[in-house]
Order: structure tokens, then C-alpha cells, then sequence
């Protein structure tokens, strides 16, 4: 439901917040507990990215745009590998997904590694805000969170890495020469504190009570 992977999101996930645009929420649940959600984003947004893939329409193409989790056991690759094969039997016509990789969380995209995502390259680089609290959030929390970015303290960020998983034999065959060398882990970035990277909440750590999240759920 939209409060549970809400509930999930604003614990759970380091941006705090839940997409914009058109959704499909898939629930992550172990031994009857809910722990997290996995959210792909749909909508026109995908139509533009599709293009330059060959895609025509905005359906053929999602983005994987949240996994927000408590403490869990299952590999977080397995939960996401689980989710694609959802999404396929409920949007049979999706060709292709997509999803970024923040570096400056120090994720380098191992999740996609490990279920054989191709590696892109690099996203444009773009800004982040600083909020009334000081923390510096990217320029579309910000947007969700205050009326107005100008004047506000802000400062460049690094493109994301660009994971791409094709869904059928043409699509693999046409992406498949865009595959570049996959991106290590930044051990420098994984070594800082939390607090010290953008948007401190520590995904696998709960910030409500136990109870709160059977409610949510």
C-alpha cells in the first residue's frame, strides 16, 4: 500500500522521501514481517530516457527507483531479482529497467552487479541544497521540502552510475554493447561515518518503534 512503502521510505531509504510520479510498490515481507519495499517508478519521465534506447512508449521502460529496508536476511540482490520478476507478471509489456547507483552514499551498485545489471556510465553531474537543519539534500527532496531552493546554500554533486537490465532477448542484444568495466566500491566513502554522507538515515535502522511499523504495514 502507499502508507506502508511511504513508512518504508521515510525510515528506511537515505533520501527520506518517496518518488514522485506514477508508482508500483512492491512489499517486502520475512517470516510475516514486514521490512521494506521496492518502488519502480512508471510514467512519461520513462519515455524520454527510453528514446535513446530505442524505446517508444513510456510503459516499455521503468525505473527501480527505491529499495528501502529495515534489517533483513535475504541478500538485498535476491529481494531485487524477487521484484523484477513481479513487476514482469504484473507489466508484461516492460522491456527495459533502469536505476542509479549514488556514489556519494558510497554505493557503487553492487546489488546490480550481483543479478548481472549492465553498467552505462556515468549520469550528468547536478546539485544538492542545504536545508533549514543543515543537512544537503539533491535538488528534488529539496523541492519537496521547501517552497523555494533560492538563496539556499548549495554544492555540485557527482553523476550517479547508470544500471540498465534488459527483459527480453532484443533488448539485451541491442543494449549489450553499452556495457563498460563495472565500478568498484569507493572504501573511502564506505569507511565515513553516516552522518557525514548526504541524508544521515541509516536505511536498515528503524526510527519508529516496532509496533508503529506493524501499523504501517
Amino acid at each position: 500500500s502507499h502508507k506502508s512503502a511511504k513508512h518504508a521510505c521515510e525510515n528506511w531509504h537515505y533520501t527520506e522521501s518517496m518518488p514522485a510520479g506514477g508508482r508500483i510498490n512492491v512489499g517486502v515481507w520475512e517470516d510475516e514481517r514486514f521490512v521494506g519495499v521496492v518502488i519502480f517508478g512508471m510514467g512519461s519521465g520513462n519515455a524520454t530516457n527510453g528514446i535513446r534506447y530505442g524505446l517508444k512508449r513510456s510503459h516499455e521502460m521503468a525505473e527501480l527507483c527505491r529499495v528501502a529496508l529495515r534489517k533483513h536476511n535475504a541478500p538485498v540482490s535476491r529481494i531485487v531479482k524477487i521484484a523484477v520478476q513481479l513487476l514482469r507478471k504484473k507489466c508484461p509489456k516492460i522491456r527495459m529497467l533502469i536505476s542509479m547507483a549514488d556514489p556519494v552514499q558510497g554505493h557503487h551498485g553492487g546489488i546490480y552487479q550481483a543479478g548481472n545489471w549492465i553498467f552505462t556510465g556515468e549520469t550528468a553531474k547536478d546539485y544538492e541544497y542545504q536545508l533549514p537543519d543543515g543537512r544537503f539534500v539533491h535538488h528534488r527532496t529539496a523541492t519537496m521540502k521547501l517552497k523555494s531552493v533560492a538563496g539556499r546554500n548549495k554544492r555540485p554533486l557527482p553523476g550517479k552510475y547508470r544500471y540498465l537490465m534488459p527483459l527480453d532477448a532484443e533488448m539485451r542484444e541491442r543494449i549489450e554493447p553499452l556495457r563498460k568495466p563495472y565500478p568498484k566500491r569507493d572504501k573511502q566513502a564506505m569507511a565515513a561515518p553516516t552522518a557525514q554522507r548526504r541524508g544521515s538515515a541509516d536505511r536498515h535502522a528503524p526510527n519508529k518503534t516496532e509496533a508503529d511499523t506493524k501499523e504501517a504495514a
